[in-house]
């Protein structure tokens, strides 16, 4: 696959389309079965609570792969991605209802960089916090 966006139509300030991200505790359930990360902080109340958070939390590695989508939908290649990081700010807490959670991830081109490549910087928010800090990826474009 090769990205579908060209690099010589992108500017500095290109905004990505923005999406949201439904979390519920089976979403966590079937995260942890895919990842083998059972920590009981992602599916036991009590023991959450216990630990000093307010409820279950999403895995930190599911809400960067959630956050990474924006960029990778917007690029049409999962592969265009050669450089990602984050910093976890606060979790995404995941109620025991019908509703769950939800991420809400915006991101827009930050800078142009060689060889086709742009530097994105991305907005993770759930519950109104922002849930990922230095958010950013670097993308090869075609």
């Amino acid at each position: 696959m090769t990205a579908k966006i060209a690099y010589d139509e992108v500017e500095v300030g290109t905004e990505l389309p923005a999406q949201t991200f439904p979390v519920t505790r089976a979403t966590l359930v079937q995260y942890a079965g895919a990842s083998g990360d059972f920590n009981p902080i992602h599916w036991n109340e009590k023991f959450a609570v216990e630990v000093g958070l307010p409820d279950v939390i999403a895995h930190g590695m599911f809400t960067m792969a959630e956050a990474i989508r924006v960029v990778t939908d917007w690029t049409g290649d999962p592969a265009a991605v050669v450089e990602y990081g984050v910093r976890f700010t606060k979790p995404v807490v995941v109620p025991n209802d019908d509703e769950g959670a939800e991420i809400e991830v915006s991101a827009k081109v930050a800078a142009k960089l060689d060889d086709q490549r742009v530097r994105v910087d991305i907005t993770a928010v759930s519950a109104g916090q922002k849930v990922l800090g230095m958010s950013r990826a670097v993308v090869r474009l075609a």
